[in-house]
């Protein structure tokens, strides 16, 4: 029993340092090319940081999401992130919703449509260092995008250097 219940405390001041990922499993067994990050397993239980509608190409609706040391650190704008920082960006097709335009007349409501990607950033400046201390992850539908998309990943950032390579701010 005594040993049940330290590894239940050990398990638990593991995952609030944001380290779950690398030794409590993920959601699938895929593991992301070039920085070796997995799907946390429970990423859709964290904290909402913002909401974001991108244009053009990729016209989707995403969700960023933060586990308690991203979200307490985009909160209190504390830069740069600290190590075990984690940051979901959940993508949906942004879509009319037909169904809620009968309703207002007009077309006026977007919803989320079908999911396009999840990507993660994970902050370990000593694993990461040669990217600013993040490691980046794309995954399609639970699969981890191929090594050229994660190689553009970092240069992509880069632009938001002052921000600690990240673009959401937290949405009050």
């Amino acid at each position: 029993m005594r040993h049940a219940a330290l590894f239940a405390t050990v398990a638990m001041a593991t995952a609030t340092l944001g380290l779950g990922r690398y030794i409590a499993g993920q959601a699938n067994s895929a593991t992301a090319p070039i920085f070796g990050v997995t799907v946390p397993p429970d990423y859709r239980e964290w904290r909402l940081i913002s909401v974001a509608h991108e244009e053009g190409n990729l016209n989707d609706l995403r969700a960023i999401l933060g586990n308690e040391i991203a979200y307490k650190a985009s909160r209190e704008k504390t830069l740069p992130f600290p190590d075990g920082a984690i940051i979901a960006r959940v993508a949906w097709r942004y879509t009319a919703s037909e169904e809620n335009n009968k309703v207002f007349g007009r077309e006026q409501s977007f919803v989320a449509g079908s999911p396009t990607n999840v990507q993660f950033m994970v902050k370990d400046s000593k694993r990461y260092a040669t990217t600013g201390g993040w490691g980046f992850a794309q995954f399609n539908h639970g699969t981890p995008a191929d090594e050229a998309v994660h190689k553009t990943c970092f240069a992509c950032h880069e632009p938001v250097k002052a921000r600690d390579f990240v673009f959401t701010s937290y949405a009050p």
